[in-house]
């Protein structure tokens, strides 16, 4: 998979210009099939680092999310006690893509394994189901994932 420097040169290549693909947006890649980015800095605030784009994903039941390594040096996990009961986890390798497909409804936390304690996690919201909620915060999370968890968690409530 191209880093986001190849990505960035294999774009301008195709008339693009580099400043919209600075940072390039995920997106609904078909019906039902969405892309979630790993990014060594935040589009909005380069000095945030090592970053899942968007954080929290809403999808219905059934859809799929591809996790997209646009920089080197990252993976998607999900987050054991951090999805839903009956729910299958995964584990990307680094540097690959990696595609989940959600079939049971509620909410699945996720992380990059060697950027955990930095705070690269996310949330992904299936069928807009809220009953595991309450599981989910009580896991614990080592230095910077603690905060980005609590932050993301409080977002779903409002």
């Amino acid at each position: 998979m191209p880093t986001r420097r190849k990505f960035l040169l294999s774009m301008t290549a195709l008339g693009a210009s580099s400043a919209v693909w600075a940072c390039p947006l995920p997106t609904v890649l078909e019906e039902n099939k969405h892309s979630i980015l790993m990014l060594n800095a935040a589009c909005s605030d380069a000095n945030t680092p090592n970053v899942f784009e968007p954080a929290i994903l809403r999808v219905a039941l059934g859809d799929s999310v591809t996790f997209i390594p646009t920089d080197t040096g990252h993976n998607a996990a999900s987050k054991r006690g951090m999805i839903p009961e009956g729910a299958e986890g995964w584990n990307g390798a680094i540097d690959e893509e990696v595609t989940v497909e959600f079939t049971v409804p509620g909410i699945y936390g996720y992380i990059c394994l060697p950027h955990y304690d930095m705070g690269m996690v996310g949330l992904i919201v299936v069928g807009d189901d809220l009953s595991n909620l309450e599981a989910a915060k009580k896991v614990r999370h080592p230095g910077s994932a603690r905060k980005a968890f609590r932050t993301f968690l409080k977002e779903l409530e409002a």
